[in-house]
């Protein structure tokens, strides 16, 4: 199989750079990525790609049964590492794809070296003294109005989860990228990323890694980043004067300078 085609795979910068790898979230691909890609690139070779029945993946790839679980989604990054023969590369990962991260990284060490989690969440049901945004009732009628209508459901939610109301053009684009997915897709995608739990997996992680947060998101509270925080010893938390969920498209500057900090921190170690 042609992972590279059936990925959609780009790679910009230099060719013997150290290897960086994006990855998008629900409803997305990596177009999300644009802003931040040109900073990263001039010192780091840059991957962006898009899950099977994503953006310009070849939907013909895409079943039911692998992609009903995160670790299907894990399965994609990995295929893409080994194609590209990448070795020790930091995996960014935006919401789900941060915990999709830690399953690639748990399945091939060799090729994932290190994590990068934009606006992570293990569990996004309240429970047990965790607080994940949502409770039980909360997501059921989240799934239903998806389910149900999914271009009205992505018309009223992609603003929400985008966020910076006052910058309407963000929600916009946001809600284009949610109707250009295909929605029997959709919903199977969203019913893998709303009904998650991968909490106990943050115990596996032993890379250096980086969760970053914004100030204020409607789908990761900040009681979620400093969850995954305590939960990975070798972390760093970063909170970014940021709103909404997106902060590579709403805070493009800011993102890529907490990446890039991170990224030389990788390399300045002995």
């Amino acid at each position: 199989m042609d992972i590279r085609h059936r990925n959609n795979v780009t790679v910009t910068g230099p060719a013997d750079g150290p290897a960086v790898v994006l990855a998008h979230g629900f409803g997305c691909d990596q177009n999300m990525w644009r802003l931040v890609v040109p900073a990263l690139a001039e010192r780091y070779r840059v991957v962006t790609f898009d899950y099977v029945g994503s953006g310009g993946s070849d939907l013909s790839a895409w079943s039911r049964e692998r992609y009903s679980s995160l670790q299907g989604y894990a399965q994609d990054v990995v295929e893409v590492c080994r194609e590209l023969d990448l070795e020790r590369a930091v995996l960014v990962g935006h919401s789900v794809s941060a915990m999709v991260g830690v399953l690639a990284a748990r399945a091939a060490p060799e090729r994932i070296g290190a994590l990068v989690m934009v606006a992570p969440s293990p569990c996004y049901i309240d429970g047990d003294g965790y607080r994940g945004g949502f409770s039980v009732e909360d997501i059921d009628e989240l799934l239903a109005s998806l389910e149900s209508n999914y271009l009205g459901w992505s018309s009223a939610m992609a603003p929400v989860i985008m966020g910076n109301p006052d910058r309407p053009e963000l929600g916009q684009e946001l809600t284009n990228s949610f109707c250009a997915t295909d929605p029997e897709i959709a919903r199977v995608f969203a019913r893998t990323t709303f009904l998650s739990d991968s909490r106990d997996d943050l115990e596996s992680v032993r890379v250096p890694t980086l969760v970053l947060e914004c100030s204020q998101d409607a789908i990761a509270p900040r009681e979620v980043g400093a969850y995954v925080h305590a939960a990975i010893a070798s972390s760093r938390l970063v909170t970014l004067d940021a709103t909404g969920h997106c902060p590579q498209l709403s805070a493009p500057e800011a993102t890529a300078e907490a990446i890039l900090d991170f990224l030389g921190s990788l390399e300045a170690r002995p």
